[in-house]
């Protein structure tokens, strides 16, 4: 019974999230601080509020609003947002993107009607026994070397005749 508990503890990604987490929340911490020293008093400066922004409120019918201190905790909400997407997020992506390329699209493929042996769709002619495959069903309609020929020729004599 312990044994299971165990293992499941011990997997990489429980491990993994557990320290994830407690990392984060010291990384709140110290960005939480950042702001409350640092830009909380700085847009205090920029909007005419003396000392402490996030003391700042407003009162309705005996209700008070602190939004200075909203005001703190969307500016340490953006900032963790942005170091977390910026040194975290972009970096593993790149990193996936580098070890796990995009693998190509499978080639249509389709059965060769003389040998039934198996050739891409857009072939014009068979590699097992070389009959052309053009126009056939299931192969589209290419053109082939006859056809653009007599195509060159009839162009030609069309301007000849000008």
């Amino acid at each position: 019974m312990f044994k299971g508990f165990r293992s499941f503890l011990l997997r990489g990604n429980v491990v993994d999230l557990a320290v994830g987490i407690v990392i984060g929340a010291a990384f709140t911490a110290v960005v939480t601080g950042f702001v409350a020293a640092f830009l909380t008093p700085l847009v205090g400066v920029a909007s005419g509020a003396v000392g402490d922004f996030s003391k700042e409120a407003f009162t309705v019918a005996d209700v008070t609003f602190p939004y200075g201190a909203f005001l703190q905790a969307l500016i340490s909400f953006v900032l963790v947002a942005a170091v977390i997407y910026f040194a975290v997020v972009m970096p593993v992506g790149k990193l996936q993107n580098r070890f796990n390329p995009v693998k190509d699209t499978p080639v249509a493929k389709a059965d060769c009607p003389e040998c039934l042996s198996t050739v891409p769709a857009a072939a014009t002619r068979c590699a097992h026994c070389t009959c052309e495959l053009a126009g056939r069903p299931g192969f589209p309609a290419q053109a082939t070397a006859a056809t653009v020929a007599a195509a060159e020729a009839a162009a030609a004599a069309a301007t000849a005749t000008r």
